[in-house]
């Protein structure tokens, strides 16, 4: 692949707290190499169509701590088939770009090693509050999403305490554990239900209760992670039948996505950033940026998809042992 000299960025799929970070960094970067960058707005849709905006340095000023996107986010389905993928490869090639940064996840990077097949250098930078994406340690959003549960999870514990019932907060992660099982340790919840791990009501939950109960505990807060198998509102009422305490539940939702990132999130999101252009200005494409024992490296799309991503063992034991 021939180097590049106009770089497209995107952001697609969820939004999460740092891609703004990240888009910074591409432009800024990108600059300080001599190309130029546009801004995709609406993820797949807006190359399909042409939905763009040239950036530059000042025009990425004063976003490093804004939440969402700056440049919009989208699914498209029509980029799932081979028509749409060509169709978005032509209208890039009709603007000059001959190199792409994705944000996202990994739906969202099955349609970057696409583009690359096709012929444009595509590198994809991950950014979901679910950090389920396989082949990093850490995805772009997820240490904000963190702090706001638990914010909010502190916030109701007041109340829970003052009327001596058991809250059970739902978060997000539809087929991952990670946000729930962090979540669940940094406020002492009584316990964490997470897709990852297989439990009995009664037994994991119930017992628990009572036996805090007798021991002198008044109150309790459960982690709930939004794909586990029973719905949250089922959950509080077998506890509440079981144990006699009342149960109320919370979905948190949407609000995981929003705020400022963090100072992890922002430093993460420039590194990641800054390594996606250094591999475009070569024309490096077909690359996944990741994070591995703190230091950023990067894959190929496929192999960085086809690995394996698995709780933390061993957080999760400290989370049931010391959760009573």
């Amino acid at each position: 692949m021939s180097k590049v000299k106009k770089i497209g960025v995107l952001t697609s799929g969820g939004d999460s707290p740092g891609m703004n970070a990240v888009v910074r960094a591409v432009v800024r970067s990108a600059k300080e190499f001599g190309l130029e960058v546009v801004g995709i707005c609406r993820g797949y849709n807006g190359l399909m169509n042409g939905d763009m905006v040239k950036l530059d340095n000042r025009s990425v000023g004063d976003i490093i701590q804004r939440g969402g996107t700056m440049l919009y986010t989208a699914r498209c389905l029509e980029f799932m088939e081979l028509a749409g993928q060509e169709q978005g490869y032509e209208m890039a090639k009709k603007l000059g770009i001959d190199g792409m940064v994705v944000i996202g996840g990994d739906g969202s990077f099955r349609g970057a090693a696409a583009l690359s097949k096709l012929g444009l250098p595509t590198v994809g930078i991950p950014g979901t509050i679910d950090n389920d994406i396989v082949c990093t340690d850490y995805s772009i959003g997820f240490d904000t999403a963190c702090n706001i549960a638990m914010e909010a999870v502190d916030r109701l514990r007041d109340t829970t305490q003052s009327h001596e019932k058991c809250s059970l907060v739902e978060v997000m992660g539809r087929h991952a554990g990670h946000l729930a099982l962090n979540v669940g340790v940094a406020t002492g919840a009584t316990a964490v239900l997470i897709p990852e791990k297989e439990y009995d009501l009664k037994r994991d939950i119930c017992e628990k209760i009572l036996a805090a109960q007798k021991s002198g505990k008044t109150h309790h807060i459960i982690i709930v992670a939004e794909g586990c198998k029973d719905p949250v509102a089922e959950i509080a009422k077998q506890i509440e039948a079981d144990t006699g305490i009342s149960s109320r539940l919370t979905v948190l939702g949407h609000i995981q996505r929003g705020g400022a990132p963090t100072v992890i999130d922002r430093v993460n999101a420039t590194k990641m950033g800054y390594h996606a252009v250094e591999l475009l200005k070569e024309g490096i494409g077909n690359r996944l940026v990741a994070i591995k024992d703190d230091h950023v490296v990067d894959f190929g799309i496929e192999e960085g998809l086809a690995m394996k991503k698995t709780i933390d063992e061993k957080l999760y034991n400290v989370c049931r042992i010391v959760s009573k």
